[in-house]
């Protein structure tokens, strides 16, 4: 029970990161593009390296302990693309401009999606709506990742520091993104804060209600059970998913290309040393 604890523990801290982004509203600081840049591909770095040097090698290691053969794998393989469709559906349903892939700015100081609307329009309610509905699609964006933190930990408490560590810093952007137009709107720095926190807290209810419907259905999150190295594969789907469709492109579009590269191959060779130490 303890490592369940544990693993909760980190998926909130992940989850509680967009409030890194909306105290970055609160106090008027601006990033670097270059150091968000090199973040998100080391976040990116991390989450590649982690699940297809650990989450998907052990899958197939466990799924054959259940179901012996080639079919085992194959379900593994299955599951593999299952979850990168999971985050494709989600990604299809959330329309492109409230979608947390194209956050509306890094900073107040920066002209940014919400200060154009509310220049030419002067509509603050439709600046509001932009807000709510951008930490409405990023709260349902961070669902299954929130799933993928919690599988993580729960199987390895090490590997689970290191997808919080990549799913926190990737959080910070999408809680800028949910500040800037509840702040443009309503003149409230603590509105923006606490709804760019709000956002993120689907993390732990993605957590909990993994851990409710695994326990209800009597599905066992560690040991020889055949459903477990399939949820590894799926998260390990998840994972790649964002690092591919979020992280390397946001990471490109605010920084330089070598910058965004060089965080990718730093993240990665962060993990890898640290499987070799533990």
């Amino acid at each position: 029970m303890d490592g369940v604890w544990s693993a909760l523990l980190m998926t909130l801290i992940a989850g509680a990161a967009t409030g890194i982004g909306g105290a970055l509203v609160l106090f008027r600081k601006r990033l670097s593009s270059n150091f968000l840049a090199g973040s998100l591909g080391l976040s990116a770095g991390v989450m590649i390296f982690i699940s297809l040097a650990e989450l998907y090698p052990e899958a197939q290691a466990e799924i054959t302990k259940v179901l012996p053969g080639s079919h085992g794998k194959t379900f593994v393989l299955i599951a593999f693309f299952v979850g990168m469709g999971i985050i494709t559906l989600i990604d299809l349903l959330i329309p492109e401009y409230e979608n947390p892939h194209e956050a509306p700015g890094l900073s107040l100081d920066s002209k940014t999606a919400a200060v154009d609307m509310l220049e030419h329009t002067g509509n603050s309610k439709a600046l509001h709506r932009l807000g709510l509905m951008s930490a409405l699609a990023i709260a349902i964006h961070n669902f299954p990742e929130g799933v993928a933190t919690f599988i993580g930990a729960l199987n390895n408490p090490e590997m689970g520091t290191g997808i919080t560590f990549a799913i926190a810093l990737h959080n910070i952007p999408e809680g800028i993104a949910v500040a800037i137009p509840i702040y443009y709107a309503t003149q409230s720095k603590g509105k923006a804060l606490l709804y760019a926190t709000l956002s993120g807290m689907s993390e732990l209810l993605g957590a909990l209600l993994c851990l409710a419907v695994t326990g209800l259905f009597g599905i066992e999150l560690t040991g020889n059970s055949p459903a477990f190295p399939l949820i590894l594969a799926a998260v390990a789907g998840i994972m790649i998913y964002i690092s591919l469709d979020e992280l390397l492109p946001t990471a490109e579009k605010y920084g330089k290309h070598h910058v965004a590269i060089a965080g990718v191959v730093g993240g990665m060779a962060i993990m890898a040393i640290s499987l070799l130490l533990i």
